[in-house]
């Protein structure tokens, strides 16, 4: 009996269509993967850089570039910083792209010999693949994880806590204000709760919550890293294209737009109108709330795009909602959805979500295959 494979699909914008060409359209498409497989991707909004047995790669439109003795990658439309055993490198991304990694690069930094905690996170404080490259961290956070959205970041303590700090005028501090904090500041709507997970999208954030409150942090971290534990999902921050899976006001505008300009000018019920028009339209959430998912699903795995969000279930489902006008969304449409949607796709072909980690304007999903 064959053992099961894994591939990696993509949804959304596509290489091509940044270079100005005709995209491939909505519908999910496998990611290639050439007979060393896909093992991670870290996604920027006109290329991604993919670990293969044989190493690092980058993709572009029509280029593919090796980029040996590099373990990670952190990808921007700027620039590209790579880790590898002993330094942390950024080069332009019209350099990494191309191949040109024998150019002088724009940072550079020495790393110790000492296991390092995933990228963007380094010894002190973590990378930016924009200038300046790199910031110290206070010396008393003790950081497992590190999520960089837009204008903001959020780490994740030793002991399960969330801190949060940069822009925060759409609410994605989760401080209960519309202020920015310039060093890094506890979640307090969360303490008490130890989180496993955290990601961070333009404007928006989440997070993951442990399965047992009297797990010691430690033998959580190791489950965290090697078999995905599953718990609740929080989330926070600016909610005009539904990323937050709750109601949107943009969204209804947006559908109601459609209608006009396709014709479809059906009579809606006086009920339904009523209820559309009374209903809490929340364009901002500045505090963590609570997501409940359909049939109380827990979550083992969360990534949050520009403006959408998708998360891995404990049985292994991929659910997502947001802006999708590119099909990142994964249900074959453009359309957008502030709820939570499970992709069909992946039943229908006996695919099991194993991992999910959004581009801009991408979502990409490992999944198990018999």
């Amino acid at each position: 009996m064959a053992a099961p494979a894994r591939a990696w699909l993509v949804f959304g914008f596509s290489p091509e269509e940044a270079a100005g060409e005709l995209g491939p359209g909505p519908a999910p498409r496998r990611l290639e993967a050439g007979p060393e497989g896909i093992l991670r991707v870290w996604p920027a909004w006109s290329y991604v850089v993919v670990e293969t047995g044989a190493g690092l790669e980058v993709r572009s439109a029509g280029l593919r570039r090796r980029l040996p003795g590099w373990a990670e990658a952190l990808p921007s439309e700027t620039h590209l910083v790579l880790r590898g055993p002993a330094e942390a490198r950024a080069w332009r991304r019209e350099a990494a792209v191309t191949g040109a990694l024998q150019d002088e690069p724009a940072w550079s930094r020495a790393l110790p010999p000492e296991p390092c905690q995933p990228l963007p996170l380094l010894p002190g404080g973590f990378a930016t693949p924009r200038p300046p490259f790199f910031t110290a961290l206070p010396a008393g956070l003790r950081a497992r994880r590190l999520a960089l959205g837009t204008e903001h970041a959020l780490a994740l303590g030793a002991a399960g806590e969330v801190f949060t700090w940069g822009g925060g005028r759409h609410g994605q501090l989760g401080h209960g204000t519309l202020e920015s904090e310039p060093q890094p500041r506890l979640v307090e709507a969360l303490a008490g709760v130890p989180m496993w997970a955290v990601a961070a999208g333009g404007w928006h954030s989440a997070s993951v919550s442990g399965e047992g409150l009297g797990l010691v942090w430690e033998v959580r971290a190791l489950v965290a890293a090697y078999g995905p534990e599953a718990g609740d999902l929080y989330m926070w921050g600016w909610n005009e294209s539904g990323q937050l899976a709750l109601p949107s006001k943009a969204l209804v505008e947006e559908r109601a737009q459609d209608d006009v300009c396709t014709g479809n000018t059906k009579l809606v019920p006086r009920q339904e109108q009523s209820a559309a028009k009374d209903t809490p339209f929340i364009s901002i959430q500045a505090f963590p709330a609570l997501l409940d998912l359909p049939q109380d699903l827990e979550v083992s795995g969360v990534s949050c795009g520009s403006r959408h969000t998708a998360v891995v279930t404990r049985g292994g489902e991929l659910y997502t909602w947001g802006w999708g006008k590119y099909g990142q969304l994964g249900h074959g449409d453009i359309a957008s959805s502030d709820q939570a949607r499970r992709v069909e796709h992946l039943v229908a072909e006996g695919l099991r979500a194993e991992e999910v980690v959004c581009g801009p304007w991408t979502t990409y999903v490992r999944v198990l295959e018999s």
